[in-house]
């Protein structure tokens, strides 16, 4: 397990067993963007990402109450042989913010990402998430520009 201290907070990685250390967070996450509750759909979604090793999460805990997560997804390239990571979660509880927790969640994700291997870890956050954005920022992440040398393609399947 990989794990830090940030004054009284302890950033580790968790496995399915500890799964429902951020079930409660999660779904306050999908609140956040304007999803529904259901605590019962969060642990499912959860569980099987822990089960089928189809992401990582790091939990920040304050003593033994789980105060934010992230959540990571690998991502491939073929063409250039290599294993990233995409930050896909990140949420701290409301009590919890202005206290370097996301920091030291996404440094944690970073110093993962590097220990694999990994050249890049990519985010995304809603426009209109200027608090998120200026945290990326300052930790160093850069927005990108289109790309000259692919165009990215998406369609609804549902």
């Amino acid at each position: 397990m990989t794990e830090q201290t940030v004054s009284k907070i302890e950033i580790k990685r968790i496995n399915l067993i500890e799964a429902n250390l951020v079930v409660g967070l999660f779904n306050q996450y999908r609140i956040f963007y304007g999803k529904f509750s259901d605590l019962g759909m969060a642990k499912a979604f959860i569980d099987a990402r822990l089960e089928n090793n189809e992401s990582v999460i790091f939990v920040a805990m304050d003593a033994d109450k789980p105060v934010g997560f992230t959540q990571l997804y690998p991502t491939y390239s073929s063409a250039r042989l290599s294993k990233n990571w995409i930050l896909n979660d990140l949420f701290v509880d409301s009590d919890y913010r202005k206290q370097g927790i996301g920091e030291e969640l996404i440094k944690t994700a970073m110093s993962f990402a590097k220990g694999q291997g990994s050249t890049f870890l990519q985010l995304e956050t809603a426009i209109d998430n200027l608090t998120a954005q200026r945290l990326y920022e300052t930790i160093g992440f850069k927005k990108q520009e289109p790309d000259n040398e692919f165009f990215l393609y998406r369609i609804n399947v549902i």
